[in-house]
């Protein structure tokens, strides 16, 4: 089905223009009469052609999104009635469009995960899921509404990921700035003067004279390198997957911060695997699926392993106490859930259990970072002043009065 690129009318007379599906332009005219639009003129957008200047749907959209239908079907009204209520009252012109593509598709004899299913870019394979699980059980409703608290649950753990990252790159970068000018700027005003004294300059001078000179002469190379090995890095990640297997590894083991990603992907997994399971999705298809959410080959091949465990006639917490993902505490949370035949509450506890820990673990690697900084400045400042200040007192000391 093509992708049109319209522009059209509304009742009052107000252009509106966007990008819709549809089999030809009678099509095309006849889902955007549904909108409450007249087409003006369109064409079908060549798909290779970037949608520049369109707005990509967010967490906050789903979010408005999963709580209006929770809404609207506990209150009993249809499916499509209740879609059609929330394309109208739409204020994003992107969404607008995928929904009113979602009702056409509905009311085709498509399900809502089918239709669901043709926007990949908007509804991931998590949101599907669910989404087929309660078509299968009746109850789309909680469904929604268990939506609705995820996404904000993941907008809110991003924001903490975000947090945890934007911090130090952000201190590092004033550190790398203020050494970066005083290497460029002020040290080789104090070189020439210091050089006019005479005698001999001491090991750290001559050092830091010649850091000078090299920032000096090869400034776009100090400026460029760690963008280029930056940038570098990320497509051999994204064309090997062994590179990007040990760069997921390294970062699961870097000082401070790794311990803290961890958590934060362990954390996602739960709250998701726990959702898939009280949804009514089995568990070796939730593991399948949760493979695919976690962002981490080391942890996807851990749960690789556990769902193999689990498919070989061992127990849940047995899977993943074997896999080392999680520490004894959370084993033992997931034994008793696994024993009182409620695993999904024990997921949650885990869940709880590592947002908990993830502020903690925050709060005390900023605490430690700010510091750190602050002394590695200090010492970059006190091995200028010292390489400019020690050859000064040494000539001033043989002078004979």
């Amino acid at each position: 089905m093509p992708l049109f690129q319209y522009k059209a009318v509304t009742g009052k007379g107000n252009v509106r223009t966007g990008n819709l599906d549809a089999s030809n332009i009678a099509d095309l005219e006849q889902r955007l009469s549904r909108m409450g639009l007249d087409l003006v003129t369109c064409g079908i957008r060549n798909p290779k052609k970037p949608m520049l200047g369109v707005r990509k749907v967010k967490r906050i959209d789903l979010i408005n999104f999963c709580f209006h239908m929770e809404q609207l079907l506990d209150a009993g009204v249809p499916l499509l009635e209740g879609m059609a209520d929330l394309r109208d009252s739409l204020e994003h012109p992107r969404f607008q469009e995928v929904i009113a593509n979602m009702i056409n598709e509905v009311e085709g004899g498509k399900t809502l995960s089918a239709a669901m299913a043709e926007h990949p870019a908007v509804f991931d394979i998590l949101f599907i899921n669910l989404i087929i699980a309660g078509e299968a059980t009746g109850e789309l409703a909680k469904v929604f509404a268990s939506l609705t608290k995820t996404i904000k649950w993941q907008d809110e753990l991003a924001a903490t990921t975000k947090k945890l990252l934007m911090f130090p790159a952000f201190v590092g970068t004033v550190v790398f700035a203020v050494t970066f000018f005083l290497m460029i700027y002020l040290v080789p005003q104090l070189v020439g003067f210091i050089k006019g004294m005479g005698g001999v300059l001491p090991l750290h001078t001559k050092a830091l004279i010649a850091t000078s000179n090299f920032c000096v002469n090869y400034w776009y190379v100090v400026l460029f390198l760690p963008l280029g090995l930056f940038f570098g890095v990320r497509v051999l990640a994204a064309s090997s997957v062994k590179v990007r297997y040990t760069l997921d590894g390294w970062k699961l083991k870097f000082w401070m911060i790794g311990p803290v990603l961890k958590k934060i992907l362990l954390s996602r997994f739960a709250n998701f695997f726990s959702m898939m399971y009280a949804a009514g999705i089995p568990i070796l298809h939730s593991l399948q699926i949760a493979e695919g959410i976690v962002g981490n080959l080391q942890i996807k091949e851990a749960l690789q392993e556990v769902g193999e465990y689990i498919q070989a006639g061992g127990g849940i917490a047995a899977a993943f106490e074997s896999s080392g993902l999680f520490p004894p505490l959370v084993v033992r949370m997931l034994r008793v859930g696994e024993t009182t035949g409620a695993l999904d509450h024990a997921l949650l506890n885990v869940s709880y259990f590592y947002d908990r820990d993830i502020q903690d673990a925050i709060a005390k690697a900023q605490a430690m970072i700010e510091p750190i900084m602050t002394v590695f400045l200090g010492a970059i400042l006190g091995w200028v002043m010292l390489s400019v200040l020690g050859p000064i007192y040494d000539t001033i000391s043989k002078i004979k009065i």
